[in-house]
């Protein structure tokens, strides 16, 4: 796979220092910075790959997982897709996007752990109410993945969260399909109720003294100004709720998740230059189907990327309902029982003996022991004095 030739961890070296000693970060959000930038370099150590075919050398340097970095989630999304794949049933599954207000994205970004988690329970305790509701002719319980999205293609604060929900409820020990050819409930109905449900979630967090308010926000710390700001959010239409075309089935969902549950904010193929103190990257309008240029102050690139560091332990995919990780194991085999669907295939065993090469290459089918140049079997083996001082350089030095 041929290298990008920029990347986050480029920009981070160059400028990081700079930038933290200008904008001082909390503790998680620099170890997160160092982290990007020193993954995959003789800063974390690794081996030395030597083909004994025809005596390619290559340093494989280890990765630092850390889950805000473009360069280390295939792997992981990769495996989270496996167990994934073991708890599809086959019925149609719908889409939906909630989005919260610009208007309180300041509000949000200095109160992340609260104001995000209140973004996955507004969204829960909505589709749980609809599904109990007789009105919508399900009245059961739903199941669905929930799956934290914080910008948008230039990297700005965009708070939503993406829901795929299979097109049924489970009914004791029946599965209720959903008679909607496009979504399981009114879309406009489920923005109503999900604005009501996080404001009143908002003011239940402010009265328990549990929202911070520093610098340019100070004044919402008042009880009138912080109601003016809940009651202006009524009159927007940005409580955006919106219903994407159905998955026609178990493979375009998995195709969908592979593609979104470990997104980071920017990927590194969309950097394209990086010059005089300038990043540009490409962003996508979707809706007239066509990308364009973004060029920015290499600090302001950096503090937008800093945006989407989630705070330590946060959860961006949650699952519920049925698919909760405590009742999926019997409410699936119950739901299959119901549509006549066989059970899946018994998950393989972990092996112990498995090396990373092997994981990765049964993950993703790439070979990594395959020699670039004639095809022959990589072997590794400690990295010789000579490689760590000609590979080693300042600037993947992590930071003192």
């Amino acid at each position: 796979m041929d290298r990008p030739r920029f990347e986050v961890a480029d920009v981070l070296r160059a400028h990081g220092d700079a930038f933290l000693k200008a904008r001082p970060q909390p503790p998680h959000v620099c170890s997160a910075l160092n982290l990007i930038r020193i993954c995959r370099t003789a800063a974390l150590d690794g081996h030395l790959d030597r083909c004994a075919k025809c005596g390619f050398e290559r340093p494989s340097y280890n990765s630092c997982r850390n889950r805000h970095c473009p360069k280390c989630q295939t792997a992981a999304k990769q495996e989270w897709l496996e167990a994934r794949r073991a708890e599809l049933i086959d019925v149609p599954y719908f889409h939906c996007v909630f989005t919260l207000p610009h208007e309180l994205n300041g509000l949000i970004l200095q109160n992340r752990e609260a104001a995000l988690g209140l973004l996955f329970a507004a969204v829960a305790e909505t589709l749980k109410g609809f599904a109990k509701n007789p009105k919508w002719k399900l009245e059961g319980r739903p199941g669905f993945i929930a799956v934290l999205h914080t910008w948008n293609q230039e990297l700005r604060d965009h708070f939503h969260l993406h829901i795929i929900i299979p097109a049924g409820v489970l009914r004791g020990t029946d599965f209720i399909r959903s008679p909607q050819p496009r979504f399981l409930f009114p879309v406009p109905a489920l923005g109503n109720v999900f604005a009501a449900k996080y404001r009143d979630g908002l003011l239940k967090l402010f009265e328990a003294g549990r929202l911070g308010f520093h610098g340019q926000l100070e004044p919402l710390a008042k009880p009138a100004a912080f109601r003016q700001l809940l009651n202006a959010t009524k009159k927007k239409r940005s409580w955006n709720v919106y219903a994407k075309r159905p998955f026609g089935g178990p493979a375009q969902v998995l195709d969908y998740l592979g593609r979104y549950t470990h997104r980071v904010a920017i990927s590194n193929h969309r950097i394209k230059n990086m010059a005089e103190g300038k990043v540009t990257f490409t962003a996508k309008n979707r809706k007239k189907d066509k990308t364009y240029p973004v060029t920015l102050d290499q600090h302001e690139f950096i503090r937008r990327f800093t945006l989407h560091i989630l705070p330590p332990g946060f959860m961006k995919i949650r699952s519920y309902g049925f698919l909760a990780n405590t009742l999926k194991k019997e409410a699936l085999k119950t739901i299959r029982q119901s549509l006549g669907q066989p059970p899946p295939p018994e998950p393989a065993e972990d092996d112990p003996q498995e090396t990373t090469a092997e994981r990765i290459k049964r993950l993703t089918g790439l070979d990594i022991t395959r020699c670039p140049k004639c095809s022959g079997k990589l072997v590794p083996g400690p990295i010789p004095l000579d490689w760590i001082k000609k590979e080693i350089e300042p600037r993947a030095q992590a930071p003192p």
